[in-house]
């Protein structure tokens, strides 16, 4: 979400240290900031000095004292302990990124300084800093997501707009969890009724008022009966331009952000870019990304880790080929024709992990699918044997999809592959989740699996067509790892 601020002018009545809310930037603990700065701190120092005086550095008390001032410098410029992004999850890539400038910084100072310390030394002791940063954020995001689980660290959120308008920014943020924002409130502007529950806290009129602080009293009273933190206004004809930049003066001499929802879902903040055009905000949206050296390398990456995994994997693949054939009749691999990118089907490589008649029974379990969408899912299916619930459970039985991969027909990361009967279900929506190849793991295994409900499937599956990135196929790759060993959704 982008926070839009307008020119900071006062308008008289509105600057009153009584409508600065009783909690800011949703309540986050105080270790937050100490634990990261203390974290960055000593992760640089302590690692550096330790090396450098092993190496016999004439000064490894400035080197360490040097090492550490330049990451906590780093994460400073880059804005990494602002209370917006404290606890908050990056993921792995944001810190790499962090920590190749500080390479580059170091490298820099290292030529002035003419220290002389073994190149591979040195490096090898920058990098307990890169993990000792991960692990605290890794620690806060834990903290912070159980807290906002439980109804605190949260954001309260007082939602301006037009009825129709507001109403769907508020069942889309109430619908995910994923957002640390909850609506204490709504201010409509205009006439019509709200069916959300949400209270009222104030009314503007169809019209913009005479009056130039009419609106800004009303906002302002209801920021403060309803203690919120942040105002978003939903986008709509009736609150924009010279009425909206006025309210944001008020709110901004109050202390408070204004945020504005530009009418855009499961757009990735890398697409966008803001602009100005006229005096005019211009909200520029970039187009996937389907060509360019980004496709190229995900190829490569794809073709060399499906091959690197069938030659490293093939003492497990036979030990499960082994496992399988005692444990039930039947062939060991399992081939189902699934559809790939563009509708082209292809034929599907698993572990068998159920009876060989499993296909023609489930005609006769089909009033007993837990999922709500096209899918089949069972969390005890009768069908599964012995051996397959572990591989199920570990995810051991989808390894034969290397061989798909390494053929061109999946990727490593992408979307689930469907079935032949749920595409002939697929409206125009569901269809663009064919746009891409699909993948051994995805959004979909690192969020649940099968716990999802089927529209969240396709939103997932949609944000990852969209907003699709090299950088975040590495990323999803890294979760998969701790999905696969918590198995949340994996039946």
């Amino acid at each position: 979400m982008r926070h839009v601020h307008f020119p900071a002018q006062r308008v008289a009545g509105t600057a009153q240290a009584s409508f600065l809310p009783a909690r800011r930037l949703g309540d986050k603990a105080r270790w937050y900031l100490p634990a990261a700065v203390t974290a960055d701190f000593f992760g640089a120092a302590v690692p550096v000095g330790l090396v450098f005086a092993a190496a016999q550095q004439v000064r490894p008390l400035y080197c360490a004292l040097g090492a550490a001032l330049a990451w906590t410098g780093v994460q400073l410029l880059r804005r990494r302990y602002a209370a917006r992004a404290l606890g908050e999850s990056r993921g792995v890539l944001p810190v790499v990124h962090d920590w190749l400038i500080l390479i580059g910084v170091l490298a820099v100072a290292r030529v002035v300084t003419e220290e002389d310390t073994p190149r591979l030394s040195a490096l090898g002791a920058l990098l307990p800093a890169l993990l000792i940063t991960v692990a605290c954020h890794k620690l806060t995001y834990r903290h912070l997501t159980a807290a906002r689980r439980e109804a605190h660290a949260v954001s309260r959120v007082l939602v301006i707009g037009e009825p129709d308008a507001a109403e769907d920014v508020i069942a889309h943020l109430a619908a995910r969890t994923d957002h640390p924002y909850v609506v204490v409130g709504v201010v409509p502007v205009g006439g019509g009724t709200l069916a959300s529950g949400v209270p009222v806290a104030a009314r503007l009129d169809a019209a913009m008022p005479t009056a130039p602080n009419g609106d800004s009293a009303a906002v302002l009273g209801a920021v403060r009966s309803q203690h919120a933190d942040l105002v978003l206004v939903a986008p709509g004809a009736r609150i924009a331009g010279e009425r909206l930049r006025r309210v944001a003066w008020a709110l901004h001499d109050a202390g408070l952000e204004l945020a504005v929802f530009p009418g855009l879902v499961e757009v990735s903040v890398k697409r966008l870019e803001t602009l100005s055009a006229g005096g005019l905000a211009v909200l520029r949206v970039l187009p996937p990304v389907g060509r360019g050296v980004q496709t190229l390398l995900k190829s490569a990456l794809d073709r060399a880790g499906a091959a690197a995994g069938l030659l490293l994997l093939s003492p497990v693949f036979l030990g499960i080929v082994l496992a399988i054939r005692l444990g039930s009749r039947g062939p060991a691999f399992y081939r189902q024709r699934r559809i790939g990118r563009d509708g082209i089907p292809f034929v599907m490589w698993k572990f068998r992990t159920m009876v060989v008649d499993a296909d023609s029974r489930k005609a006769e379990l089909a009033g007993a699918n837990e999922h709500d969408g096209l899918m089949f899912k069972m969390r005890r299916d009768p069908r599964v044997t012995r051996v397959g619930r572990l591989l199920r459970r570990t995810s051991m039985d989808e390894l034969p999809q290397l061989i798909n991969v390494l053929t061109g027909h999946m990727s490593l990361v992408g979307p689930r592959p469907p079935l032949p009967e749920e595409v002939a279900k697929y409206d125009e929506v569901e269809l663009r989740r064919l746009t891409v190849r699909p993948g051994m793991t995805g959004l979909w295994q690192i969020s649940g699996r099968s716990d999802l409900s089927w529209d969240e499937t396709i939103q997932l599956d949609l944000q990852y067509v969209d907003n699709w990135s090299f950088t975040s196929d590495v990323d999803v790759m890294g979760r998969t790892l701790r999905a696969v060993v918590d198995g949340r959704g994996a039946y």
